[in-house]
């Protein structure tokens, strides 16, 4: 275990939004079994701070970049910046979708159709987005996810208000194809796993990442699909199940990838102007943490025992030593070949 390689690859964003669906999809289903009787903004409070932290990390990435031009400078600071700027847009829209869902929960005074309209523009705007992604090489995880489920938006509203008579199996098909065709990304990246333990050539280090992206696929596609069968079933009335209980795979997905945040990498630099990976910033902002963040562990049985908990400088100590020891011992293993004198002719 390296705390130093657990720094460098958390992803605070990821952390941020994955926590609060996990808080969130806890509340919304207590709050649907009565077991906790608070008002729908309470329940809805994850997704707010989610909204506040990102509009405010914008609000204070714009403004470093409005008061330190050369900064501008740096490099693909523009193609950040941009990319920090659409998320901002597609999170207000975001929000404003939220705002009206509680509003419509509470008081029950106007169609669901209003209330998806943002969330319907969100996702024609996403597929603008993902393009421009694509084009500059930036992830776009929530922008493919409005994208794709657009369909699924028109879909619910109209079943909400009852416009439309089917069954939940049949409005949940927009979602039933996305996850069929999660599900064959997850066997094609459990087949190539498989092809990667057994090839020789292939570094170790390879291996493991291979093994853990499956599992984590596997942690987090399966237990969606699960879900997505449950709840099609409970609001069918064929399932005599707690929403707690419904909801259940969906937690166990979330906090997976809550998980997973710690090795996700990425992120956007100018989210509060730190322009920076999160962990430098955060090992300058609290020199005490450098102390922890070069603190690792090893256990190797077959060399000389090594303390479980050393530092760097340590460790190379105890490298140089070995390695004065290895070539002591080669150099008394080499062969004694007797000196041979030629004498020349005068």
């Amino acid at each position: 275990m390296n705390l130093q390689s657990l720094f460098q690859d958390f992803n605070p964003s990821k952390f941020i939004v994955h926590t609060s669906l996990l808080v969130f999809v806890v509340l919304f289903s207590l709050k649907l079994d009565k077991l906790i009787d608070w008002p729908w903004y309470c329940v809805f409070a994850p997704l707010f701070v989610w909204k506040a932290i990102a509009t405010l990390g914008a609000f204070v990435g714009s403004i470093i970049w409005c008061r330190n031009p050369h900064y501008r400078l740096e490099n693909d600071s523009y193609s950040h910046f941009k990319a920090m700027l659409i998320s901002l847009s597609l999170h207000l829209i975001l929000l404003m979708f939220e705002l009206l869902a509680c509003d419509r929960l509470t008081s029950q005074r106007h169609l669901w159709v209003l209330v998806f309209i943002p969330l319907i523009f969100g996702s024609v705007a996403s597929v603008g987005a993902c393009v421009w992604s694509v084009k500059h090489e930036r992830s776009f995880e929530l922008e493919l996810f409005c994208a794709v489920n657009a369909l699924q938006f028109v879909f619910l509203p109209l079943k909400l208000d009852e416009f439309v008579s089917w069954s939940w199996e049949v409005v949940f098909v927009p979602l039933w194809i996305v996850l069929c065709l999660s599900l064959v990304g997850v066997l094609y990246n459990i087949i190539f796993c498989v092809i990667l333990l057994k090839t020789q050539e292939v570094s170790p280090q390879q291996k493991r990442t291979a093994v853990n992206s499956a599992i984590g696929n596997c942690f987090t596609v399966l237990p969606i699909l699960v879900f997505q069968v449950l709840l099609a079933d409970k609001l069918d009335g064929d399932l005599n199940l707690p929403f707690i209980a419904v909801c259940a795979p969906l937690i166990l997905a979330l906090f997976s990838l809550v998980l997973l945040s710690f090795s996700a990498k990425g992120g956007n630099r100018w989210w509060f102007g730190i322009r920076k990976n999160f962990s430098q910033f955060l090992l300058s902002a609290c020199p005490c943490l450098q102390e922890y963040g070069n603190i690792s562990y090893t256990i190797d049985r077959n060399q000389q025992s090594v303390p479980l908990e050393t530092n760097e400088f340590e460790f190379e100590k105890y490298d140089k030593k070995s390695k004065k020891a290895l070539s002591k011992k080669m150099e008394s293993l080499k062969p004694v070949v007797p000196i041979i004198s030629i004498e020349l002719p005068d």
